[in-house]
């Protein structure tokens, strides 16, 4: 890549958004590889403890991480971080890590990443957020969601540290900071082979940025966070980019031609070797599938078929070909040697993803499916995925959003999926109001096709009777979506806590 000259990135970049659209569709119906799938992933999504002391110890935690800035509220910089590891002895740097920034799809992606190193006997943790019920969620060990006495305990190891760079600070340690600490400690105490971390938001100056990732995956790039990372595809690379080290290995995903030139030049910056979707790797089939999708992916080292994926739409199919391309660069398929790894280990680890709240069915008879979409690409995505895949005769849907998202946008994507569209509110400070929202949402559906229920268990309930008022059989279905705290309180709420 250290040679690619850059007159011929526009060559590059070209190629880099061509995809053959040509993909093999099937009714659903067709047959799966469900008879080879490992163990699944844990449902990812603990319930509170049952020991009445550990959850009071965990409330306590929750309580005291509460007290630091919110996810929302940033100071662009990785001093407070670097501090904190400096002071814990670099746990950071006890194992090697893939690292993944973009703008969606990130945490299905690391979640198959897991599941495939885990796969080939790797010790693996996981660092992801936002979390969908359970703030365990965040850090795991091993595929599963770190226990909830291990959780307070990693706190309180790291609290005295964490109170010490309080001290040496302009500003405090934020909750994201926090817990980035704790997964890298935890991730070390444990100890993993391998380190998968999702970043929070941006890349340059996000917390998880003190690792030196051996690979580094972007996922497509969109726009979200506008206020803070830019407001074009390119500005919000430049900043993710940031992730990208020194002769490390990128996997890109397809991305807009100006996001995919900043970081083709990032990479030739830093002598990186890049591996493109559409050139290097990527979806060659795609099969609908009952309960998910047959795909066969073409890998950095050759041709992988028969690969049963249990999560819905197209664009998990090329989140499990970044995923694929990943574990190979982690294990030096491609740029040291080309061939396969073991098929049927891949097959195994593939058949076994979970992705809570990623297109998830949590009720039959009508069939309710929460899908954690907040911003306009991903909305698109999933509008895609549920046509396919389901095949509703009618939908409803129920929206709540975050206030700071592109609301319209999103509103716009799933116009013409939704029959009717019950607007409500999270129970989060961030939640745009139900009003606000039904007057953007009357706007893009028309007075008749929107219904207001303020309270989550109301606008479920009334989707509910909405999908039922066709007969029994004749496939309605709702979908939950707008924020990933919305589709968590509906998980909740619909009994999958």
């Amino acid at each position: 890549m250290s040679e690619q000259q850059p007159d011929a990135f526009d060559e590059i970049v070209d190629a880099q958004t061509d995809r053959d659209p040509d993909l093999a569709v099937i009714e659903a119906g067709s047959r799966t590889l469900r008879t080879q799938a490992g163990v699944p992933q844990s449902d990812a999504v603990p319930a509170r403890p049952a020991d009445p002391e550990v959850d009071k110890a965990l409330r306590e935690v929750e309580t005291d991480l509460a007290t630091r800035w919110g996810e929302t509220k940033l100071e662009p910089s990785v001093s407070r971080i670097t501090a904190l590891m400096d002071v814990l002895g670099e746990p950071q740097r006890a194992y090697p890590s893939i690292h993944i920034t973009g703008t969606n799809g990130k945490t299905s992606t690391a979640r198959m990443i897991e599941a495939l190193l885990g796969a080939f006997e790797l010790r693996t943790g996981r660092y992801t957020s936002p979390h969908v019920q359970s703030i365990t969620e965040r850090i795991s060990l091993d595929g599963a969601p770190i226990e909830a006495e291990r959780f307070v305990e990693t706190y309180n190891d790291i609290k005295p540290y964490v109170e010490m760079v309080d001290a040496s600070q302009e500003f405090r340690l934020s909750f994201f900071e926090v817990l980035t600490g704790m997964a890298y400690a935890a991730f070390a105490d444990a100890p993993v082979d391998a380190a998968v971390v999702e970043v929070g938001m941006g890349g340059s100056w996000d917390a998880t940025n003190v690792i030196d990732a051996t690979v580094a995956v972007v996922t497509p790039i969109d726009l979200d966070h506008t206020d803070r990372l830019g407001s074009t595809p390119a500005e919000i690379a430049a900043e993710k980019a940031g992730i990208i080290k020194e002769g490390a290995t990128v996997i890109l995903a397809q991305q807009p031609v100006d996001a995919a030139q900043v970081m083709l030049k990032k990479a030739v910056e830093v002598d990186a070797t890049v591996a493109r979707e559409g050139m290097e790797f990527g979806v060659v089939s795609r099969e609908v599938a009952v309960g998910g999708q047959l795909l066969t992916l073409r890998g950095l080292g050759g041709e992988y078929d028969q690969i049963f994926l249990p999560l819905y739409g197209a664009h998990q199919a090329h989140n499990a070909a970044v995923a694929l391309a990943a574990v190979e660069a982690f294990f030096g398929v491609g740029a040291e040697q080309a061939r396969l790894l073991d098929v049927d280990t891949i097959r195994k680890a593939f058949a076994s993803v979970a992705s809570p709240g990623r297109l998830e069915v949590v009720r039959r008879s009508p069939t309710v499916v929460l899908d954690a979409a907040h911003n306009p690409a991903g909305a698109r995505a999933s509008a895609d995925g549920i046509t396919e895949s389901f095949g509703f005769s009618r939908l409803i849907g129920v929206v709540g959003t975050s206030a700071d998202k592109d609301v319209r946008g999103l509103l716009e994507a799933f116009e013409p999926i939704f029959a009717e569209v019950v607007v409500t509110q999270n129970s989060t400070p961030r939640a745009m109001d139900a009003d606000e929202l039904a007057a953007l949402a009357v706007e893009v559906f028309g007075d008749e096709r929107v219904v207001v229920e303020p309270r989550l268990d109301d606008a479920l309930e009334a989707a509910i009777t909405l999908a039922e008022e066709e007969s029994e059989f004749a496939g309605a279905g709702v979908l939950v979506t707008g924020s990933v705290i919305t589709v968590g309180e509906a998980r909740l709420l619909l009994g999958r806590g």
